[in-house]
């Protein structure tokens, strides 16, 4: 029999079915479906005759082949027909998740005079006396670029633009719910360094900040470190700095439920990419002195070979000891393990090996680098990248407020300060009642986090 991962909503699907109106038939597609693995979620009578209803039965499968086995199963049942399946998360997808709308209504010749021609020339007139008033006339103030080129879209790889689009439409509509920013997605259909800079360029006129989003390293770096030199607006790489200023706060919190100071703490980082070098950076700004750092080739220490100046900079700022090997040699008597990696590469014996009270944060989606279960069992604060479990680490909880503050603020780049300052909003959001080692990160439906990250980061730019 083949075991479906667990349950989840993303593989929702609502399956229209006739069943006689009188028996069991109601209840037997419930049993059926649980029987199959599901979970049903609502069940709708959607049309009903004499003889027979028309149900609209929803339920959570764990993939794609889970769905088509619950579907069989209930295809098996006596006196019920499948009309219609249909995926929900695909439907909710059809035309896309955005969409633009004008905010004056268009109700007569007047208000088209104003809003476009003749009225508008006006306002070109005075944004080209004063380019500045761009901020104040147009969209610019609180529009961002949700920039792709395709190259490492979550846990998907090189999928390129079109594929990517979905994703970054889903940013956008996320900028929109938690920051009130409006965001576009911009999927590049260039991989190359010098178009993608350039493009990025042309186009930013029209926009208050760049978000740059799944771009793979260590392009990422040249890109998001050229464009912060040439623009005079904020460049925000939030597959690096969103996943550090959230780990930080995590961090910070699950320090305080195990009464361990940030400067002391021995933390064995395990990922060189975008994300891993982005949380080191901050970590180390934060006050952290024992950092050690393994990549697929194991430690990074300044006598590997063949480093690239990525690899080269993390080894001149962090392994104080000069420890080499593989994970594995050095994470006995860490007090906290930091995942940004693959699956898998971490043990129960390996946990068990850190110090007590130790802190696991394994964060590879959608499999961690090991099964959070398993860590509980040594660790005292385990957290993970998944919604199915506490802690979980997710950039929502960063990129609006910042976009929000930086925006508000009419920023013109990011530094580690507006980081430090996000990070320490969100941990604050978690109250000293509140804590405990299952809650060291608030939940992104919190009522004010995104506010409160929004003010520090006015705070931080000075506005």
């Amino acid at each position: 029999m083949t075991t479906a991962p667990a349950p989840s909503i993303s593989y929702s699907i609502t399956v229209r079915l006739e069943v006689p109106a009188g028996g069991t038939a109601v209840s037997d597609l419930t049993t059926a479906v649980e029987q199959a693995g599901g979970i049903v979620t609502a069940l709708d009578v959607s049309a009903s005759g004499a003889d027979a209803l028309q149900i609209d039965l929803t339920c959570a499968a764990g993939d794609t082949g889970h769905a088509d086995r619950i579907v069989a199963a209930l295809e098996l049942l006596g006196d019920v027909v499948v009309r219609k399946v249909s995926d929900r998360t695909f439907l909710m997808h059809l035309g896309g998740v955005i969409e633009t709308a004008p905010k004056h209504p268009l109700r007569n010749r007047d208000d088209l005079s104003m809003i476009y021609t003749p009225g508008v020339a006006r306002i070109c007139q005075a944004i080209a006396a004063d380019p500045e008033d761009a901020r104040r006339l147009t969209v610019k103030r609180n529009t961002v670029a949700v920039v792709s080129d395709g190259s490492a879209v979550l846990g998907l790889g090189n999928i390129g633009p079109h594929a990517a689009l979905p994703v970054m439409e889903g940013k956008a509509a996320l900028f929109k719910r938690f920051g009130d920013v409006d965001a576009w997605p911009i999927c590049l259909d260039t991989q190359d360094v010098d178009q993608i800079v350039d493009t990025v360029a042309a186009m930013s006129p029209g926009f208050a900040g760049i978000n740059l989003e799944d771009i793979s390293a260590p392009r990422c770096f040249e890109i998001e470190a050229r464009l912060s030199e040439r623009l005079d607006i904020p460049v925000f790489h939030d597959d690096q700095h969103g996943t550090a200023v959230v780990v930080l706060a995590a961090l910070r919190n699950a320090l305080r439920v195990v009464e361990k100071d940030l400067s002391d703490v021995r933390i064995v980082l395990a990922g060189a990419g975008a994300a891993g070098t982005a949380v080191l950076k901050v970590v180390l700004a934060a006050g952290a002195k024992h950092v050690v750092v393994c990549d697929a080739d194991g430690v990074v220490h300044s006598d590997r070979p063949a480093l690239d100046p990525s690899l080269v900079w993390i080894a001149e700022h962090t392994n104080l000891d000069g420890l080499s090997g593989s994970l594995r040699d050095v994470i006995s008597g860490a007090d906290v393990f930091i995942g940004v990696s693959a699956p898998n590469i971490l043990s129960a014996e390996d946990v068990e090996s850190m110090n007590p009270d130790s802190v696991v944060f394994a964060l590879a989606n959608p499999d961690p680098e090991i099964d959070p279960g398993v860590a509980r069992r040594h660790a005292a604060v385990v957290a993970t990248g998944r919604s199915d479990y506490p802690n979980q680490i997710n950039n929502v909880l960063a990129f609006p407020g910042i976009f929000r503050g930086l925006l508000d603020a009419q920023a013109r780049g990011v530094d580690s300060g507006v980081l430090l300052a996000a990070s320490d909003a969100i941990a604050a959001s978690v109250s000293d009642e509140e804590l405990n080692a299952n809650y060291i990160i608030p939940s992104v439906f919190h009522h004010d986090v995104h506010d409160r990250v929004a003010a520090a980061i006015r705070e931080a730019v000075g506005a």
